[in-house]
């Protein structure tokens, strides 16, 4: 893990929401461990165009850009196949690629990220009384061909999907539950490997599918597995994300839980929100700190 960063702090005056009332509410309600349809005010943003979009990702560092082909299946071994483009290019003729592009980390710039800011403000008063403060903001832009895949994954975040342009449904499956994504694979993943999940064909059945198209919204629980499936237009989606202080614990509670494994030990999987995981965290924080073990 990181460090923890500082909460985040500061209210905008003088805008309008992009999120209803109805939404916040049905957000506070669901969050921390509840998916929700949600819908928004952020279509058509200037930001959030192609050609803005084509010029963001050529500004951005290396590290910040992801790019790769979206004729793939929902189960993937590994990373998938390069698109031999650019990250301009991609972007720019994301209509024919046959690809999928994620601009990572867009509060590298000033005015994204008072946008993200801005979009995580209305929800402050939904979260912190949850979760504790918000520690960490960050966005990402997904951009993608017709009929792009997304493979089946998790992310460490809290997470709200924004879908401003086209459509496409993402099919999210249970946080915690180990059938969708074993403890394992969890370790594995918070001590440095990779987010991609191993598909099951039987899996298809049992997830809840939300359908997105420009103006709608999707809250995705932290660690919910899920795959996405884009429409037979190009889409461009928006996530909005933060960490908790919870969020950290269970992450460094599953690579403790590793470290234990190695000393052949089989620890049980930490506790969903509300369980704090707060001894292991504390275990894993002390131990990355000692040479040979973290």
């Amino acid at each position: 893990m990181t460090d923890v960063p500082a909460p985040i702090s500061g209210r905008p005056t003088g805008r309008r929401d992009v999120f209803p009332a109805r939404s916040r509410t049905f957000f506070a309600a669901s969050y921390p461990e509840g998916p929700c349809l949600l819908s928004h005010d952020l279509v058509r943003h200037p930001l959030l165009e192609l050609d803005a979009l084509a010029e963001l990702g050529e500004s951005l560092p290396a590290e910040s850009v992801e790019y790769n082909r979206g004729d793939v299946s929902i189960g993937v071994d590994g990373k998938p196949a390069a698109n031999g483009l650019t990250i301009g290019q991609t972007i720019r003729q994301i209509a024919d690629a046959q690809s999928w592009a994620v601009l990572k980390n867009i509060e590298h710039s000033p005015l994204y990220a008072q946008l993200v800011a801005d979009l995580l403000e209305e929800l402050r008063d939904s979260i912190e009384p949850r979760t504790g403060a918000l520690l960490g903001m960050h966005g990402f832009v997904f951009v993608s061909s017709p009929n792009a895949v997304t493979p089946y994954h998790f992310d460490p975040e809290h997470n709200i999907l924004l879908q401003l342009r086209g459509s496409k449904v993402m099919t999210l499956f249970p946080a915690g539950v180990g059938r969708f994504a074993p403890d394992e694979r969890h370790e594995a993943y918070h001590t440095g490997g990779a987010r991609e999940l191993i598909w099951q064909p039987g899996f298809i059945c049992e997830g809840v599918n939300f359908p997105l198209c420009a103006g709608d919204a999707v809250h995705v629980p932290v660690m919910a597995p899920h795959f996405v499936t884009n429409g037979p237009e190009p889409s461009i989606s928006l996530s909005i994300t933060w960490r908790s202080e919870w969020s950290y614990a269970e992450a460094d509670a599953r690579a403790f839980n590793r470290l234990l494994r190695r000393f052949g030990r089989d620890p049980e999987p930490p506790g969903r929100w509300p369980a704090r995981n707060r001894m292991k965290a504390l275990g894993w924080r002390i131990a990355r700190r000692i040479p040979g073990l973290g």
